[in-house]
Parts: C-alpha cells; sequence; structure tokens
C-alpha cells in the first residue's frame, strides 16, 4: 500500500504565504512527476503545478510567479511555497504522485486534501 499524507495547510490573510508538504510512504519502487491541484467549491479539480523527477516545473498560468514547487528524492516529498497569496487561491489542494510500487505496476496517487482559505 502506498500513502500521500500532506500538511501545512490553513487560514492565512490576502498577501501571506503558506507551505505545505506531501509524504509518500509505503511499496514504492520509483516515483515519476509529483503535483499539486485544488478545488474550489463548485468548481473542477485543477493543476496547480507539477514537478519531475528532474527537477522539471510546469504551473498554472493563475500562479506563476508566485508559487514554488519543489520536492526531496531522498524522502519521497514535494512541497509547494505559495506567497502573495489571493483569496481566489481558496481551496482543497490535493498531492499528486505517478509512481511505480513494488510489484512493478504504474498507478496514480492522490493525498487526501488539506484545506488553504485565504481571508481576512
Amino acid at each position: 500500500q502506498v500513502q500521500l499524507v500532506e500538511s501545512g495547510g490553513g487560514l492565512v490573510q490576502p498577501g501571506g504565504s503558506l507551505r505545505l508538504s506531501c509524504a509518500a510512504s509505503g511499496s514504492i519502487f520509483s516515483i515519476y512527476d509529483m503535483g499539486w491541484y485544488r478545488q474550489a467549491p463548485g468548481k473542477q479539480r485543477e493543476l496547480v503545478a507539477v514537478i519531475t523527477t528532474g527537477g522539471s516545473t510546469n504551473y498554472a498560468d493563475s500562479v506563476k510567479g508566485r508559487f514554488t514547487i519543489s520536492r526531496n528524492n531522498a524522502k519521497n516529498t514535494v512541497y509547494v511555497q505559495m506567497d502573495s497569496l489571493k483569496p481566489e487561491d481558496t481551496a482543497v489542494y490535493y498531492c499528486n504522485a505517478n509512481l511505480r510500487v513494488e510489484s512493478g505496476h504504474l498507478y496514480d496517487y492522490w493525498g487526501q486534501g488539506t484545506q488553504v482559505t485565504v481571508s481576512s
């Protein structure tokens, strides 16, 4: 079994910062792309940022210049530093990992989600 455990969400004022973390554990052979998605009430889940094993990144236009994704391959962990937060960033943030388990199968795993609320 594989688990993705997120942490770091909460309430922050506009203009503030938060850092989300997501650690993968379990019967993992190799992790490929890792990323963050978010879903606001009444909206579809959308990509926030993704990072490859080699460190290449891709961001949604709405967060470019404000969010920074990074990862620690030795710890199977992905982070997103969120600066200059806006009320429209309010959503449940989900971690995602594309990985191969020890049996050899390739899967997409999701974390349980962490709430980020940007409000004064």
